[in-house]
């Protein structure tokens, strides 16, 4: 059975795409941490980040870095904080959060409640600074 990630990838569930490539798929977390909040996957179900092979995960890494600039152009923050922790969804992927402190990277903190309109102003912020 396809991860929803895998499902989004395919259409089959709507979702606020930042970028994309052949390889790779950028969109919001639809419950962030902070504005902007957005998450990097393969387009290739792979369970488990490190078993990526080196050359596709040193690309996955460099599309992150392009998404990760446009999105601390867009969103006010210190840094754009990075984790993979994996275990939410069973589809490599990378969390990209805009921070002031070290604290807001928790993934255990409260999630933020975003509309819909707010996610979609949101996700054109970013993508306009890409």
């Amino acid at each position: 059975m396809s991860s929803i990630f895998s499902r989004i990838v395919a259409g089959e569930i709507p979702c606020h795409k930042i970028a994309e490539n052949d390889a790779f798929f950028a969109f919001l977390d639809i419950n962030p941490l902070a504005d902007g909040h957005t998450l990097v996957i393969p387009k290739t179900e792979i369970d488990y980040i490190f078993d990526i092979d080196d050359e596709t995960l040193g690309q996955m890494m460099q599309f992150a870095k392009m998404v990760a600039h446009g999105l601390k152009k867009a969103i006010p923050c210190k840094r754009i904080g990075v984790t993979v922790i994996g275990l939410e969804v069973p589809h490599a992927h990378i969390h990209l959060i805009p921070i002031r402190k070290e604290s807001d990277m928790c993934l255990g903190n409260k999630k933020t409640e975003k509309t819909s309109e707010e996610l979609v102003r949101i996700a054109a912020l970013i993508r306009e600074q890409l």
